[in-house]
């Protein structure tokens, strides 16, 4: 997968290139990122990127040569274009799982107050958005978007069936996971793990998993549960 960012901040990147998993699939040419500095592409002698908004606003606005001009250089055929915005489809490990599909995808971090609306209604192809809240640009949105796709990637992880254990994957929260000692400060742990039965331990697994959602995250174990009933119904 090759990721374009499109930002007024390319130094603040740079670490990902020694980070963990994403580093590692950078070295092993699993993942490609390039980081565009936006004002590079503005043709106003003072390489602004951003004007004042129609109507009264207060504030600022990147304006669109710049992102256009930089866009009509880096896309292909079949990029998909995502812009980092409140706005956007809040971004989950469904949403993941779909983008991980794409082969090439350029990321556009906003700033000030946004960007002119004509960009997302003709240049845009998907709005993302981290979570229900505003943030200062679109630089961190777009470092967790690379972080949790990047890790979806054939070749990326270890063992390719990591993370089809973690919480959000199967849209149930992971199971309690342990490790040593076995008893801990008098804190021990389930028996079943140590059995040998490997249907018992899945059960296990999967009793965690619900108990887990359901005590955590009773949005997401309504949400499970009615799609249990939705596959039953069929």
């Amino acid at each position: 997968m090759k990721i374009d960012v499109l930002t007024l901040f390319p130094e603040s990147f740079t670490f990902l290139e020694n980070y963990g998993v994403i580093g590692r699939a950078i070295k092993n040419k699993k993942i490609s990122l390039a980081f565009h500095n936006i004002r590079d592409y503005s043709t106003d002698k003072h390489k602004r990127v951003d004007d004042a908004i129609f109507g009264g606003e207060p504030g600022m606005l990147m304006t669109m040569q710049p992102i256009v001009d930089a866009l009509n250089v880096l896309r292909q055929e079949k990029t998909l274009t995502v812009f980092l915005s409140p706005q956007g489809q809040l971004l989950n490990q469904e949403k993941a799982n779909s983008l991980a599909r794409f082969d090439h995808v350029i990321l556009l971090c906003g700033h000030y107050e946004g960007i002119d609306a004509r960009l997302v209604e003709h240049f845009i192809d998907l709005e993302i958005s981290i979570g229900d809240y505003v943030l200062t640009g679109g630089e961190i949105p777009a470092m967790v978007l690379i972080d949790t796709v990047t890790r979806l990637l054939p070749g990326v992880l270890g063992n390719e069936d990591s993370f089809k254990g973690d919480s959000h994957y199967n849209r149930l929260l992971q199971h309690n996971n342990y490790t040593r000692p076995r008893d801990y400060l008098g804190y021990q742990v389930p028996d079943v793990l140590f059995s040998g039965n490997h249907k018992e331990i899945e059960a296990f697994k999967l009793k965690s998993s619900l108990e887990n959602t359901k005590n955590k995250r009773p949005d997401l174990y309504q949400a499970y549960i009615a799609s249990l009933d939705d596959n039953r119904r069929k």
